[in-house]
């Protein structure tokens, strides 16, 4: 049956000589020379196998129905994922008030980072509230305590003594692998529906988050490299997991970009190299310590650099340098001065907006180390040395 779906024009022709052969042998008519009927078989069927052995040239791929499905496969992996994180997946109600009387405030989501029963969830999650209820998957239920938090990522871990039996932590995996259109899922609590999974791809990298911190001189600070996602993230998703196919957290989603409450097809997930950088630190010394430079800068458009009389757009331009800074000390200059300085590199890596000098600060440097700066600077390339201090 294979043979007759794949070549049937092969087919139909071997069924005519046949015909002929047979016409031939029951006319009316003698034949003016013998006719051997076996013969004429066996070369028919000889050219047929000759033409199975060339190359198929039809545009249409042969298609093997006995493979599996995409969609089959797809939902497996779902479902093999859900089963494997779904119980290390936590549902966390939040209250106030006094030991006898709680009003409770939300709920959101969470995930076990270690054995030793912290979880990882949004600053934002815990940050008002006095009393925190975990509910595991299999309904198991434990109070936590706050351990540390970090408003600028919006990131927090959460601890309870005892976990139940079975329960592992999730695998993080890599962010900076993470591609636009790979499919991920996210699993946590929208509006008190415990477990839920939704499903979407990866719909943009390279993101930023501004900080809910207000700084003294008005400014708020940015997390970069945040993953955006189609996936339905809603309220009570907060503090859940990105996963990618292999069930590897590559994000803990923090917001949704929405004019009414809800999703709208656009999340935004905190990186997981991130949580790999700062969750360490909130369990050891209940808060994190960026590097610090001290300075304002913006990314450059063709009018602003026509007005600057820049050569470029590409770098950070420098607006402001605070006093007593590490960038004061070694020597930037912003628009108050002579014309405002353009970093282009720092450590060699090309800058090309103020998001990339961000990015390489947050996830490649420490407090205390020293770097090289490229400057553009009257028209003149310098390099300036600067140590880095620690983020007021």
């Amino acid at each position: 049956m294979k043979f007759l779906r794949q070549y049937p024009i092969l087919v139909i022709i071997l069924l005519l000589v046949l015909t002929a052969v047979a016409c031939q042998i029951g006319g009316s008519e003698p034949p003016a020379a013998e006719i051997n009927q076996e013969t004429i078989v066996q070369e028919a069927v000889a050219t047929v196998q000759a033409q199975l052995s060339q190359p198929s040239t039809t545009s249409q791929p042969i298609v093997e129905t006995n493979l599996p499905a995409a969609t089959n496969d797809l939902e497996a992996s779902l479902i093999s994922i859900y089963q494997r994180v779904n119980p290390a997946v936590v549902h966390i109600r939040i209250f106030t008030g006094s030991e006898d009387f709680n009003i409770p405030l939300g709920t959101g989501s969470g995930f076990l980072y270690d054995a030793d029963g912290h979880i990882v969830t949004n600053n934002h999650v815990v940050t008002d509230g006095d009393r925190f209820e975990v509910v595991f998957d299999n309904g198991t239920r434990a109070e936590a305590v706050v351990v540390g938090t970090d408003v600028d990522s919006d990131l927090a871990v959460i601890k309870v003594d005892s976990l139940p039996e079975g329960v592992t932590p999730v695998v993080l995996g890599d962010s900076s692998a993470v591609q636009v259109g790979e499919f991920v899922a996210a699993i946590g609590n929208p509006f008190d529906e415990t477990g839920s999974m939704s499903v979407g791809i990866v719909s943009g990298l390279g993101r930023t988050l501004l900080s809910q911190r207000v700084t003294e001189d008005g400014g708020r600070y940015s997390l970069p490299q945040v993953i955006q996602t189609d996936a339905a993230i809603n309220p009570g998703n907060s503090g859940g997991p990105l996963l990618n196919m292999q069930g590897e957290v590559i994000g803990v989603n923090s917001a949704i970009l929405t004019e009414t409450g809800v999703n709208s097809g656009v999340g935004y997930t905190i990186p997981v190299n991130a949580v790999k950088r700062v969750v360490p630190a909130l369990i050891n010394n209940g808060h994190y310590v960026y590097p610090y430079i001290g300075i304002r800068m913006l990314t450059l458009d063709i009018t602003l650099q026509e007005e600057l009389g820049l050569s470029q757009t590409s770098g950070a331009y420098v607006t402001d340098v605070s006093p007593d800074t590490p960038a004061d000390e070694a020597g930037l200059i912003g628009v108050e001065g002579p014309g405002g300085d353009l970093i282009t590199a720092i450590n060699g890596q090309p800058v090309t907006t103020s998001d990339d000098l961000i990015s390489y600060l947050v996830f490649e440097t420490v407090v205390g180390q020293k770097v090289n700066l490229t400057v553009v600077r009257d028209g003149q390339e310098i390099i300036l040395p600067l140590t880095l201090g620690e983020r007021p």
